[in-house]
């Protein structure tokens, strides 16, 4: 009888630690989701208070990272293709300047991104979604310094063979 009564509460125990397993995993899953929520509704807000074609989120352009940092982290764009045709699009982005980085050169600095160039394409009047469009930096071996990357979108017109400057903007990098 005894045997019988600790299955029952080993089956109970296991039964609820899963249950709770599950809820910690999709609130988890859904705080990820109204994140990503956010900052899309933030990128279509600057879209609409203006005329925009190139956002960048923070929408300060000055993004603030911590030296040694194992995640990696960076910042987002979003592109408005103000076309009513649709158009494929590149993005670069490259180190313009490095203030107070001791020895620190722009190539160096350049090869804290992770990614430096992409492509995608849009439909006529379509905003890209910020979440396929992101900036990441590895500051891991960083030093402390601010950084000044040129984001540059070029743009191929459906039916051409050439692109051509669509938009661009300066990101401060700030590794502290």
């Amino acid at each position: 009888m005894g045997t019988i009564v600790t299955i029952v509460l080993v089956v109970v125990t296991l039964v609820l630690a899963l249950v709770l397993i599950r809820g910690i995993f999709s609130s988890s899953t859904n705080a990820v989701d109204q994140v990503s929520n956010a900052v899309q509704d933030q990128i279509n807000q600057l879209f609409t208070s203006g005329n925009e074609n190139l956002v960048v989120y923070p929408n300060t352009n000055v993004i603030t990272l911590s030296k040694g940092d194992k995640t990696p982290r960076g910042f987002a764009f979003s592109v408005k293709n103000t076309d009513p045709n649709p158009a494929s699009f590149s993005w670069t982005v490259q180190t313009v300047n490095v203030y107070n980085c001791g020895t620190v050169t722009a190539a160096q600095a350049q090869q804290y991104l992770i990614s430096d160039h992409g492509t995608f394409s849009l439909g006529g009047g379509d905003i890209s979604s910020a979440q396929g469009s992101r900036i990441l930096l590895d500051t891991s071996s960083a030093s402390p310094c601010t950084i000044t990357f040129l984001l540059s979108v070029n743009e191929t017109p459906q039916g051409s063979t050439s692109s051509q400057p669509f938009n661009s903007q300066n990101v401060y990098v700030k590794i502290q």
